[in-house]
Order: structure tokens, then sequence, then C-alpha cells
């Protein structure tokens, strides 16, 4: 039997990855050296309104181990998003490697408490770009 997932795609909420800047002067820890900043916008398109609540990042490295990061809210935050809102932050991934990928999900309920999905798309992160 298929499992199927409780939360549903909500057309119309976009992700978009707006840039990606390797921070050489980063003094991260000694086992993950290289930190890549990355700036997100939140749309939403749709007709209703959302709460994102949590996140799910898989981060792979250049070898292609890969991690899996889990968290409640955005930077602290549990945006609300009414129709036509966007929700714009930057955070960042540290790496043992100077190259690798990273894409995920964010997760949250509309205006009606139904459980909603958005896909982060996958971007690229090269110290060497």
């Amino acid at each position: 039997m298929p499992s199927h997932s409780p939360f549903t795609v909500l057309k119309g909420l976009r992700v978009e990855v707006e840039r990606v800047i390797y921070q050489p002067d980063f003094d991260g820890p000694a086992d993950r050296p290289y930190c890549f900043v990355y700036h997100i916008l939140i749309r939403n398109g749709s007709d209703r309104a959302v709460a994102i609540k949590a996140r799910k990042w898989v981060v792979t490295n250049a070898r292609g181990e890969i991690t899996a990061i889990e968290g409640d809210g955005i930077v602290g935050q549990c945006p609300e998003l009414k129709p036509g809102d966007t929700f714009r932050y930057k955070s960042f991934h540290l790496l043992e490697t100077s190259s690798g990928s990273a894409e995920g999900s964010y997760l949250g309920l509309d205006a009606q408490g139904h459980p909603i999905l958005t896909r982060i798309p996958r971007f690229d992160m090269n110290a060497s770009a």
C-alpha cells in the first residue's frame, strides 16, 4: 500500500533562491570551514493565507555525504503570509567540503489548518565559483 503525505503542495506558494555567496572569512568550526550564505524569497501567490511552521533541508557535500537538517520556523520566526505577501531572509550552511548542494521544503498550515508543503529548489554551493 503506498504511503501518502499528510501535506498538500499549495499551488502558487513559491520559493526562490535569490543568491548564494561563499564567505571565505567566516570563522567556522574546523570540521566545517566552508560557509555559504543563501538568500531566499518565499512568495505566496496562492489564494490562501499560510503560516510556515518548520523547515527540512537535505545538504550534500562534494563527497556525496548527506546531512538532513530539520527545525521549527525560519530564522527564529514562523512567518504568516497572506495572499500576495512575500517573506525574504538569509541564512547559511557550513560544509566540510568546498562545494555541495542543498534543497528542501517548508512545512506549514493554511488558514483552514490544513498542512501544506512547498519545495526549496536545489542550489549549488561552490567556494571557487
